[in-house]
């Protein structure tokens, strides 16, 4: 690996990185870009935004925040004389930007995020100018823009650049975990501003699981005072409400997950929900899943979720459904009783799909009428789900061949899905450990060109085991980056991850100057290291 990642060092500037980064690419890598020697040069004093057609506070709110990550205030205190010369074609003071179409209210599942960017271009010398249809797009163009800058002394650089860029996939998630540990608001913002750096769409919040129970419900203030962490540890329903409008401002939906049946010994304030496990004909004070044989459970879990979904305005929820152990279901006389009035005795798959039906019905039948996520297992237990479903699958990360079969199998039952199997930045390693990443694509499976129309695209998971508040941001990036890219960028432009490297590289020096404590990738140095240069 050494020997690869030398290769692709060209100079070196005063020591030895092993990796030599590029200047003034964007990451994730654009659809279509063409660039030229030629430059013109952005004085941050005189540089404005001129909106034409269409605007809204999304949009306005955008133009400043990428005023102020293009021209951080330390810059703004450098005076030294800049540098021209026979590339030089003249100051650029504005940006046109023009928003087609009205703006939506909400980022979802099918918005249109696509853009153009053309600067110096031959139909319009000495301008700038970024379109597209939605606000979308204008939000992930201004982000590539601000990332074609280059600092040259009290000013920029932007070479004369054609872009014209879309996603691959509609779906491009980061998952985070509140139950294990605790995040505050400030690193869950951090993550949605990092996240929009990478053009990452979909934040899943997997908010609450064994550990703890840190949502506060209204309808059921127990749960979160018997299972959250302390009176502390807990998301209001302020502070909820200000994690999903500081994602939408930035193009990011965000995707509750309350996962059950399993996953739920924080929940066991509420009466009966629970089942209570039995050793030797005898309760022996332990609780498993919850008890899908009890109907004031189903009343309980319709308020509730009229609840979340009233407070998250996405069209989906993850509903869970993993890792579900039957030992305490076959030891509980009562679900025995149960089973065998149902004629499944022994079934117990069978009475996993008796909730989960009744569960997803629920959830389709709500006021807001929600479409869903599941986990595989409930797939691969054979629940008959409906056909709206989608599927997401995690298992087997490390057997590249076992998670594309099961790829082939939810798409050749028709089921669109999501991959995170080979996403799992919680397992880290020492080294270089990011290739690995790169090399996967949820495409890249046995299936029919309609089959794998059906991947809507993938997502990277940090469980929180083993993270918290000091390690989310640096444990995670810049390793996600490498996952934007590939849902993101051209299948045939993310093959080969020598040649993303020296990319890499600046995106993580970038991000690091942004103020983002984010991890080296391998031996190297970034202009943010120290004090201003």
């Amino acid at each position: 690996l050494l020997f690869i990642i030398l290769g692709t060092v060209g100079r070196v500037w005063s020591g030895t990185p092993l990796v030599l980064p590029t200047v003034g690419e964007v990451w994730p890598r654009p659809q279509a870009v063409e660039s030229q020697d030629t430059y013109m040069i952005i004085r941050p004093g005189t540089f404005s935004f001129n909106v034409t057609r269409n605007t809204c506070a999304i949009l306005d709110e955008a133009l400043q925040r990428y005023k102020e990550i293009m021209f951080p205030s330390t810059a703004l205190k450098r005076q030294d004389p800049w540098k021209k010369d026979g590339n030089f074609k003249g100051y650029l003071d504005n940006l046109k930007v023009t928003l087609l179409t009205k703006c939506e209210t909400h980022p979802h599942q099918d918005m249109d995020e696509q853009y153009e960017i053309k600067i110096n271009t031959p139909d319009a010398p000495g301008e700038a100018s970024l379109i597209a249809q939605s606000v979308w797009g204008i939000v992930r163009g201004l982000e590539s823009f601000s990332q074609l800058l280059v600092p040259n002394s009290a000013v920029y650089n932007v070479n004369s650049t054609q872009i014209r860029d879309f996603p691959r996939f509609s779906y491009r998630g980061l998952m985070i975990d509140t139950s294990r540990h605790f995040l505050p608001i400030s690193k869950i913002e951090d993550t949605l501003d990092l996240m929009a750096m990478n053009k990452f769409n979909v934040l899943h919040w997997h908010i609450v699981d064994d550990p703890s129970f840190p949502y506060i419900s209204s309808v059921y203030p127990e749960l979160s005072k018997q299972g959250a962490y302390s009176p502390g540890h807990v998301y209001r329903a302020s502070d909820i409400s200000n994690v999903i409008e500081y994602g939408k401002m930035r193009g990011i939906r965000v995707l509750p997950e309350f996962d059950t049946p399993g996953h739920t010994q924080s929940w066991g304030s509420q009466p009966g929900l629970l089942t209570p496990c039995y050793k030797n004909g005898i309760p022996d004070g332990t609780f498993g899943p919850i008890d899908p044989t009890n109907d004031a459970n189903y009343d309980f879990l319709r308020t509730f979720f009229e609840e979340v979904t009233s407070r998250f305005p996405d069209h989906y929820v993850h509903l869970g459904g993993d890792e579900v152990s039957f030992d305490c279901w076959k030891s509980n006389p009562t679900i025995t009783h149960y089973m065998s009035q149902h004629n499944i005795t022994g079934n117990y798959r069978k009475l996993e799909e008796i909730y989960i039906t009744k569960l997803t019905q629920m959830i389709s039948n709500l006021p807001t009428k929600n479409g869903y996520l599941v986990w595989q297992e409930v797939f691969d237990n054979g629940v008959n789900i409906a056909d709206d479903t989608v599927v997401h699958i995690w298992k087997d990360g490390g057997t590249p061949l076992i998670f594309k079969h099961e790829l082939g199998k939810v798409t050749s039952a028709g089921y669109s899905t999501v991959l995170s199997s080979c996403w799992y930045l919680n397992y880290i390693s020492y080294g270089v450990d990011w290739h690995k990443y790169y090399e996967c694509d949820p495409q890249d499976f046995d299936g029919t060109d309609e089959q794998k129309q059906l991947v809507l695209g993938g997502e990277a998971c940090m469980w929180g085991e083993y993270v918290d508040r000091t390690n989310l941001i640096s444990r995670t990036w810049p390793r996600a980056s490498v996952v934007a890219e590939k849902l993101w960028s051209n299948k045939f432009h993310t093959v080969d991850s020598n040649a993303a490297s020296p990319r890499l590289e600046e995106h993580r020096c970038r991000l690091l100057g942004r103020g983002y404590d984010v991890e080296p990738l391998w031996p190297s140095f970034c202009a943010a290291d120290v004090a201003q240069l």
